[in-house]
């Protein structure tokens, strides 16, 4: 009996609960995925370096512990009896990986290659990636699917790439099963807003909500593919027991592309306020389109996204603490608009 059975029989619906570790776990993402597993039933495990989660995302009784992905002999103990690992932890600011590559390298594919080498010690039968569609690059067609050949513009999306190539290779060495989600634009309820690069929709939602003005860099027509956190959780959860994705990579999108100035308008028409819009144009504005093709994500995870733009955003207003004071404009840095994968400033 192959492995895939073996796993796939005791983690089928109506069988025990599984054990799952997820790295980065007080992140974004990883917090609202570890609180998804957690209302199913599943015993969660969660390792962060509190670089950027908070553990106050979860529930007193899913296990935290404080540490680095990169600390092989804890991870051993962590991974004991473990079913299914996500691996979220990663460093992510793109313009920080510029300035820093060895320590992107270091964390990103140091500390993949370090779990790895823990969970074929160990023994566990699969370990999902959340990577990033900044892997893609500059891509002339559009939407981007899995076959297209990565171009990688910056150290960030580098480190990315790599860690995929390495969760492939040891998966296909060591024997355990391997999925890579390239996830696009994450957003939603709980996303950190930093003081710099952070992400394009809580900044231009702040600013808005404040009376502030929002800052684009270029022309605000390059446009990218916005996915709600509880559509990406769908994703990540699905693939923990979908068949027949070993060994492979998915794309985790809206399938929708929104240019800048469109989600500031939108982001405008939610709040109810006219946006001050100010577009930076001596500053490049990134990629000028990256939009998924979820075709792939459909057949294998059964995926279908159920948030639109519109909703999430009023969702995002309503359910979030960030904007429900009216203080002065914030002066925060404009953001970037680079695909999400777990941490806040990306």
């Amino acid at each position: 009996m192959t492995m895939w059975r073996t796993l796939a029989d005791k983690i089928r619906p109506g069988k025990k609960a599984m054990n799952i570790l997820i790295t980065g776990g007080a992140g974004f993402i990883g917090a609202h995925l570890a609180n998804r597993l957690h209302r199913q039933g599943h015993h969660v495990r969660v390792v962060d370096d509190l670089s950027s989660g908070d553990p106050s995302r979860l529930p007193s009784d899913i296990f935290f512990r404080r540490g680095d992905v990169r600390d092989v002999p804890n991870l051993w103990a962590l991974l004991h009896d473990v079913d299914v690992v996500y691996h979220l932890a990663a460093k992510v600011s793109v313009p920080a990986s510029i300035l820093y590559p060895r320590e992107y390298n270091d964390v990103n594919v140091g500390g993949t290659v370090a779990l790895l080498e823990a969970c074929r010690d160990v023994g566990v039968g699969r370990v999902i990636l959340a990577s990033s569609a900044t892997v893609y690059g500059d891509q002339q067609r559009q939407p981007v699917d899995e076959e297209a050949r990565c171009r990688p513009g910056v150290p960030y999306a580098v480190s990315k790439l790599a860690a995929e190539q390495y969760l492939f290779t040891m998966g296909r060495l060591s024997g355990f099963e391997t999925v890579a989600l390239r996830i696009f634009n994450a957003y939603g309820p709980g996303q950190p807003l930093p003081p710099s690069h952070a992400p394009i929709i809580p900044y231009a939602m702040r600013q808005i909500v404040q009376g502030g003005s929002v800052i684009v860099f270029g022309d605000g027509r390059q446009s990218r593919d916005f996915v709600y956190i509880d559509d990406v959780v769908d994703a990540l959860v699905a693939a923990a027991t979908a068949s027949q994705v070993d060994q492979t990579i998915i794309n985790v999108g809206s399938g929708r592309s929104t240019s800048i100035n469109q989600l500031v308008e939108l982001i405008g028409a939610t709040v109810g306020r006219r946006p001050n819009l100010l577009h930076n144009r001596e500053k490049s504005g990134g990629i000028h389109q990256l939009v998924a093709d979820i075709r792939k994500a459909e057949q294998l995870l059964g995926y279908h996204p159920r948030v639109t733009l519109e909703q999430g955003l009023r969702r995002l207003l309503k359910e979030d603490p960030l904007f429900r004071d009216s203080g002065r404009p914030s002066s925060r840095d404009p953001l970037s608009t680079q695909p999400a994968t777990d941490a806040p400033n990306q």
